[in-house]
């Protein structure tokens, strides 16, 4: 199997839910780091061309 763009996302919100309910005190740094991983993601495209 291998991880590609469209398959990365939703395996980032899966640990970050999994994350929330286990410990819901790093919600801050849950949602960052999952908006910048999503960020970074959907620029890579266009950075690549």
């Amino acid at each position: 199997m291998t991880i590609n763009i469209e398959t990365l996302s939703p395996i980032v919100a899966l640990v970050a839910g999994i994350l929330i309910l286990i410990a819901p005190r790093i919600l801050n740094y849950v949602i960052a780091i999952y908006l910048i991983v999503v960020g970074i993601t959907g620029l890579l495209p266009h950075i690549a061309h």
